[in-house]
């Protein structure tokens, strides 16, 4: 009796230094916006000059991101920090597919936690329905929207164990606004709202994700682009770019869209060690154990 094959392999990612070098198999791009556009604190005009390229050859560019704020408040944080608005042609947030589902539960009782002052989210909700929501004490919540961790500069996940164990004990449901664990904010990494997800799911807590790599998100990518270009595109000449291996690489994948991993990102410490090139060793490495396979990977994305 024959032995069964091996499985298949992935095929190991393409190093590009450009993406002018693999622009012309993709007619839309679904690009990440904090650690591929900009780091919180300055923009990356290499990066926006190849997306405004890619869009200038007839691509469309749209930024995808789990910033957990309406769409018009990411573009005028752009703005603010000097995006040229030639480099994208719409923006798809983790903020609007939040907002939609607090519309979902309509009067439903709920809380929030988050930086105080971070309530965007809400007033859009309000204003879309007409009237209040009903906050209430966390013990009265049927739901929770977490938008981050109150003082993320300071704050862990360790912080948040006897609230989280409260909540399950009431069987609150937990809406993630930003899947993101960790995000660069300048130099360094401070915790997402997905680091308070990730502990309460396996404490047994009801998670709903709002952004990547989960498929609502994607789906709103998907029809914001094919109402600017007229038609839907093929989801082979699609290709989600992004710095974040669990959120943008495997959100995309999941999708069937090819993927361009830009490593000197979220993951630099891993990636680029001692503030050097790329280690391949580490890369392969690292590829094998989050189990990814990206199509492509660059350092940072340039054209």
């Amino acid at each position: 009796m024959n032995a069964p094959h091996a499985p298949l392999m992935p095929a190991p990612p393409r190093f590009i230094h450009g993406l002018g070098e693999i622009a012309g198999q993709y007619d839309v791009i679904l690009c990440d916006v904090w650690g591929v556009v900009h780091n919180g604190a300055v923009y990356y005009r290499d990066a926006t000059a190849a997306l405004a390229r890619f869009r200038a050859r007839g691509g469309t560019v749209i930024l995808i991101t789990n910033a957990p704020r309406p769409r018009r408040l990411v573009m005028a944080f752009l703005d603010e920090l000097g995006v040229p608005r030639d480099a994208y042609d719409g923006i798809v947030t983790a903020g609007d597919v939040t907002v939609s589902l607090i519309l979902e539960r309509g009067d439903l009782p709920l809380a929030h936690i988050g930086p105080a002052q971070d309530v965007s989210l809400f007033a859009e909700a309000e204003a879309l329905v007409g009237r209040p929501l009903h906050f209430v004490p966390f013990e009265e919540a049927a739901y929770v929207v977490c938008i981050g961790l109150n003082d993320a500069e300071h704050e862990t996940p360790a912080d948040y164990q006897p609230l989280l164990s409260a909540m399950l004990a009431h069987d609150v449901e937990f809406i993630c606004a930003n899947p993101d664990v960790v995000v660069e904010m300048g130099d360094k990494l401070v915790y997402c709202a997905g680091a308070l997800a990730e502990s309460y799911a396996p404490m047994g807590g009801r998670v709903v994700q709002a952004g990547k790599p989960y498929p609502q998100i994607y789906a709103r990518g998907l029809a914001l682009a094919a109402n600017l270009r007229g038609a839907e595109t093929a989801r082979s000449r699609i290709l989600g770019i992004g710095d974040s291996a669990q959120t943008d690489i495997k959100g995309a994948q999941d999708q069937g869209f090819a993927t361009l991993f830009v490593t000197n990102g979220i993951h630099r410490a891993e990636l680029h060690r001692h503030g050097a090139g790329l280690d391949a060793a580490a890369f392969r490495q690292f590829v094998e154990g989050t189990g990814i396979a990206p199509t492509a990977a660059i350092a940072e994305l340039v054209w």
